[in-house]
């Protein structure tokens, strides 16, 4: 029981110590880092929905060619 003790009390002080780097490392102030974390979320999102939009119209040229007899080896 005292191990287990002893491993909680060190990851609790670990946790203090690290968010206490965390804080004091940090180069933006809260509102500034929530915005700069929305943006890139707002970038990753449209990049994905136009990655999404580009490998649907291909897979739609595809299994049109595929409907029309044609036989598709662009892979």
């Amino acid at each position: 029981m005292r191990r287990f003790f002893t491993f909680l009390s060190g990851v609790l002080s670990g946790a203090v110590v690290g968010s206490v780097l965390v804080l004091l490392f940090t180069p933006y102030s809260g509102k500034e880092l929530k915005s700069s974390v929305q943006k890139r979320i707002q970038i990753l999102q449209n990049e994905m929905r136009a990655a999404y939009d580009e490998r649907k119209t291909q897979l739609e040229a595809e299994l049109e060619s595929l409907r029309k007899g044609h036989i598709v080896l662009d892979e």
